[in-house]
């Protein structure tokens, strides 16, 4: 079962569809004032909870997202992060999923939930998605277990009544309020009448009285090969080869399967042989890599590329950021690689957990990473009605006490 204490709760506002409006006399969608965030949605006002805001200046079009944006989140994450029960996140759907992604990874032993969401429809439009996103989403923060404990302490996706592990989420359609899928990785909760929690697919962390632990040294020289007929020598050489690039990640046909023609596996080869981290990753939105299947598999397993399992390319990019960001080595980092599993995601600073990426694997050994503790049965969330206090803080301005 879970608690509905008063929480506190910070909406960060990064920018995209769910915050604009039509201008009348434009006729062109401009962001809106978020301080006018009740008169858009008077539904929050029925909350308990204590609902403060933050607005990045200038507003983020996701399609503009670097990681600066991930750092700046994450550093305002840690300035609030004992002030706050939960983190709600408003944010653009077209890299929503890279910047959950790349956030599960920066902050190790997470103990209290951030929930990024937004809308396919701007807020100010009659039949928006944005509303039930961003009110579910303020529920799902708020939610805390009987001990008083987070109910969900992981960074997440909640979009069309759907949360879903943030590494694990990609987005599948443009026109649709279903925008996002986790194909290999269950829902975390999902909204009808009430909010029904899939406590054994939760993460918790080890020790809920330690503080967080936040990465922000990112490496980001990564590129990605997509394998498609009629790929070229000239086109698969100058990615694979790239000298500005120490990994490479090969979106490959199936379970894992590339061109058997003599001069892609050389140039597999080659860049193997240079150091650089080849990651495989399949192209399709569900199932695995396995290389030990197909001959062509093999080849390129033979060459030294690395298994990506069941991950999505988001969660590929967001694990090689962080860990090139944590090592020079690269070796060290195709070790890292090659031995987690998908309970078990990266060995942090303080030997906790961090992440959850790949299906489990042989490599997996207790004495370097640790199964991730599932626990709990389904439980309901009633929906809050009552008294709501409101906050405003634009960038750089103080939070209003």
């Amino acid at each position: 079962m879970t608690r509905q204490d008063r929480a506190s709760i910070l909406l960060i506002y990064t920018g995209g569809t769910i915050g604009m409006k039509e201008d009348p006399i434009e006729q062109t969608l401009k962001p809106f004032d978020f301080s006018q965030i009740l008169a858009e949605v008077p539904e929050l006002g029925k909350f308990a909870h204590r609902i403060d805001s933050y607005t990045f200046t200038p507003l983020i079009d996701s399609s503009d997202v670097e990681p600066k944006l991930w750092v700046s989140i994450a550093e305002l994450i840690e300035r609030k992060y004992n002030e706050y029960d939960g983190f709600v996140i408003l944010h653009g759907t077209d890299t929503m999923a890279y910047s959950a992604s790349v956030l599960s990874f920066m902050i190790e032993e997470l103990t209290k939930p951030i929930i990024f969401t937004g809308s396919q429809l701007p807020i100010g439009s009659p039949r928006t998605d944005g509303k039930e996103n961003l009110i579910s989403s303020i529920e799902i923060a708020a939610a805390k277990d009987e001990a008083g404990h987070a109910v969900v302490p992981e960074v997440c996706i909640f979009f069309d009544n759907m949360l879903m592990r943030g590494n694990r989420t990609t987005k599948i359609n443009s026109d649709n309020f279903r925008a996002f899928r986790s194909e290999n990785y269950p829902l975390l909760a999902e909204a009808g009448i009430n909010i029904r929690y899939n406590s054994s697919a939760i993460l918790s962390p080890t020790d809920w009285n330690a503080p967080p632990v936040f990465h922000k040294n990112l490496d980001t020289r990564v590129s990605i090969l997509k394998i498609h007929p009629g790929i070229t020598p000239q086109v698969a050489s100058g990615i694979l080869c790239g000298e500005d690039s120490r990994a490479v990640i090969i979106e490959t046909y199936g379970a894992g399967n590339a061109p058997s023609k003599e001069w892609f596996l050389s140039l597999i080869k080659k860049a193997s042989g240079t150091g650089k981290i080849l990651l495989n990753v399949t192209q399709c939105l569900a199932g695995s890599v396995n290389m030990d299947i197909y001959a062509t598999g093999k080849c390129l397993k033979n060459a030294g590329v690395c298994s990506g399992y069941d991950c999505t390319t988001e969660g590929a990019l967001a694990k090689l950021y962080y860990l090139m960001g944590w090592s020079k080595d690269n070796a060290l980092v195709k070790e890292m690689l090659e031995r987690s599993g998908r309970k078990c995601g990266l060995i942090g600073t303080n030997g906790n957990m961090i992440g959850d990426l790949f299906i489990e694997t042989e490599r997996t050994t207790p004495d370097s990473f640790e199964l991730f503790r599932l626990f709990g049965e389904m439980s309901d969330e009633a929906h809050l009605h009552s008294e709501h206090f409101f906050h405003q803080e634009k960038e750089g301005m103080p939070l209003h006490q």
